[in-house]
């Protein structure tokens, strides 16, 4: 990745790519802009940006499809932009490919956290994924498969470890309900919804200091599961 990380933005909406242009300009990143799905496809394959924001609601074709299509050919980080109540469109493209969503409008602050995490998780696909992962007192080694809180082991059924280990290891991106249960249970239980509530709230009660207001293990309404680590 180079010192200036380019990111394309593929929004119909001007204002919004102006704004977005604005903001990443600002805080040293180069950005190209494209209206349309076709268009911001061809630029993706010209330019082979650093990170894709990419609208839902383009002209010419489905902003999931545009997700779709990057994903046969790239592993470039993909943050949706949504409008509030389409939570549908949003598990779609994230189980698309997608690695994050914000949802309009959206702060400054959060456009910048949602960029900064999908570029480290880019670092980390191209290096070494991260081995030990810190979340305030939590400390999850992923080698030797030890879970402590503070000075204390934390003893996880081979579930809740597997459940775990894939949440911290995406920490910062948010996985669908059917993306986590195909990865732990399989295929065939990627609608059983049921059985992560369960292991969830069993997670929640082994690890957050109050499992009704979890710090690290985050609920997206309607879609899935964000894992919150130190940065």
């Amino acid at each position: 990745m180079s010192n200036e990380p380019h990111i394309l933005v593929i929004d119909d909406e001007l204002q919004i790519q102006r704004a977005i242009r604005t903001i990443l300009t600002e805080k040293g990143f180069k950005v190209t802009a494209a209206s349309q799905g076709k268009e911001g496809l061809a630029l993706a394959a010209a330019n082979e940006p650093d990170l894709i924001i990419l609208d839902l609601g383009l002209p010419d074709m489905d902003g999931i499809e545009v997700c779709a299509q990057l994903r046969e050919w790239t592993q470039t980080p993909i943050v949706v932009l949504s409008v509030r109540d389409d939570e549908r469109d949003k598990v779609s493209a994230l189980d698309k490919g997608a690695d994050d969503y914000l949802t309009k409008p959206f702060g400054i602050e959060e456009l910048l956290a949602r960029v900064r995490v999908a570029l480290r998780h880019a670092v980390n696909r191209q290096g070494a994924q991260n081995k030990i992962i810190r979340a305030g007192n939590l400390t999850i080694d992923l080698v030797w498969h030890i879970i402590k809180r503070g000075e204390e082991e934390i003893k996880l059924t081979g579930t809740e470890y597997k459940l775990l280990a894939y949440l911290a290891s995406n920490h910062g991106r948010v996985l669908t309900h059917q993306n986590i249960l195909a990865k732990i249970w399989g295929p065939a239980d990627a609608d059983h919804t049921e059985y992560l509530r369960v292991y969830m709230r069993q997670l929640r009660k082994k690890l957050e200091a109050d499992p009704e207001r979890p710090k690290h293990i985050l609920t997206e309404p309607g879609i899935g599961y964000r894992f919150i680590a130190d940065e």
